[in-house]
């Protein structure tokens, strides 16, 4: 029988989990080996320390029950753990050691999980897929990484985070953190050492079969270098919000503000599951530009998403809250109203499509210049400070449609918000139409 053995990639793996550093990316192509290593990192960590406690969480529950629970774990542990016995409780999703060290597997789209999740500390926590869980979900994730556990020989066992994912486009937190050094909230520098990364793609794993990596050979260009070569991706084709331009247009500071709204897209969630609402303040300042001061977007019940919207309201003295009427219509501001019923609320329809209402906000943004590259109209638009969740949502904004997951739900609220600032007289212009006027 063969021995096994790590691929060369997962023992780069390994030797990056077991660095100094907390946090550990995994990224690259798909089937290249990132599960099962860092899998593979959990299970040493709970055998070497009694009563420890570890997560592998993915949004979906329903994925990381068939994924991993039943099918990476065990086919890791009868490679790797040949003859370690564990328990496995697919009832509450966890398993443990016979030195009572417990691995929870759960999924973040359940609240009565959530709070389960929350009521441990963990000295492990590993999301999975983390290109589909919102930055500030892994944000309340690591407020759990918190248990003191102490290995059989008497020593801590360190905290560790670790992470992995098919990279998407740039803007992504985790290009941020871990490429860049750099924080997504507010674009200050990590500390040195405290991040660490692997790239990992599928032809460098040597258990797939040649048929499927000739299989990704045949997937469009975009495709293939997210899933075949493991490489970041500067912006979707036809972006109307390329990165490069959020950033030019970024400024610290909000100038005096001559009127200031609340934007809301409501969703059908009733906060257990389903889309998040999308809540957004933003301003008009003196000089005629348009500002984003705070994404506040959730997944609540209607009653939690409306206290949330009206809270907002309250804290920057707003005009008026602007809300799609398009899930419930006058039930959204009822909603509201039952909140605060002082409280200003203007519903708003999407008669056309998403990105035909996002071409005139994109245009905001883009500074105008003439063939020598000489100002002549300075962008409209600014986010003070940085929105990673928002701003991968518009970075996936296209000429022909959203290319991102999910909804779309931050970058809409912030284009009701930026259409009732700036655009009001300007409700039907297209992309061409609005930068024929700039001009």
């Amino acid at each position: 029988m063969t021995q096994f053995q790590l691929t060369d990639k997962q023992r780069m793996q390994v030797k990056k989990a077991a660095s100094p550093a907390r946090h550990i990316l995994g990224y690259g192509g798909s089937r290249s080996g990132k599960t099962f290593g860092f899998c593979y990192c959990v299970a040493n960590r709970a055998l070497m320390a009694p009563e420890s406690r570890h997560l592998i969480a993915r949004l979906h529950n329903i994925d990381v029950r068939q994924s991993v629970l039943l099918d990476t774990w065990p086919n890791m542990m009868r490679k790797a753990f040949p003859g370690v016995s564990y328990e496995v409780n697919k009832s509450d999703q966890y398993i443990r050691f016979d030195n009572d060290a417990e691995v929870w597997m759960l999924g973040l789209d359940d609240k009565e999980r959530i709070e389960k999740i929350l009521g441990k500390e963990y000295a492990t926590i590993y999301p999975n897929e983390t290109s589909q869980i919102a930055y500030e979900t892994i944000l309340t994730l690591r407020t759990r990484l918190a248990q003191k556990a102490t290995k059989s020989n008497g020593k801590p066992l360190a905290l560790k985070m670790y992470y992995d994912l098919n990279p998407t486009v740039r803007s992504h937190w985790t290009y941020q953190e871990f490429i860049e050094m750099i924080n997504p909230a507010n674009n200050a520098p990590l500390p040195e050492g405290s991040r660490a990364f692997v790239q990992m793609n599928p032809d460098e794993n040597p258990n797939l079969p040649p048929e499927y990596l000739e299989e990704l050979l045949t997937l469009p260009e975009r495709h293939r270098q997210r899933f075949l070569d493991g490489n970041y991706l500067t912006e979707v084709p036809g972006a109307l919000w390329p990165v490069d331009r959020l950033d030019e247009t970024r400024v610290s500071v909000a100038p005096e503000l001559a009127r200031i709204v609340i934007a809301v897209d409501p969703s059908g969630s009733d906060g257990t599951g389903g889309d998040r609402q999308g809540i957004l303040a933003a301003g008009k300042g003196v000089d005629g530009h348009g500002y984003v001061l705070e994404d506040a977007s959730v997944r609540m019940s209607p009653a939690g998403w409306a206290r949330r919207a009206v809270d907002l309201y309250h804290k920057y003295g707003a005009d008026l809250i602007v809300a799609e009427a398009n899930y419930g219509g006058a039930m959204v501001e009822s909603t509201i109203k039952t909140a605060d019923p002082k409280v200003p609320v203007k519903l708003v329809s999407a008669s056309r499509g998403k990105h035909v209402r996002a071409e005139p906000v994109a245009a905001l943004y883009e500074a105008r210049k003439d063939k020598d590259g000489k100002l002549l109209v300075p962008a409209q638009a600014h986010h003070v400070g940085r929105f990673p969740e928002l701003e991968e949502q518009l970075s996936a904004f296209t000429t022909s449609g959203y290319q991102g997951a999910g909804s779309p739900d931050r970058a809409d609220a912030l284009v009701w918000a930026m259409t009732e600032l700036m655009l009001e007289d300007e409700e039907g212009y297209s992309l061409h139409d609005l930068r024929k006027a700039y001009e």
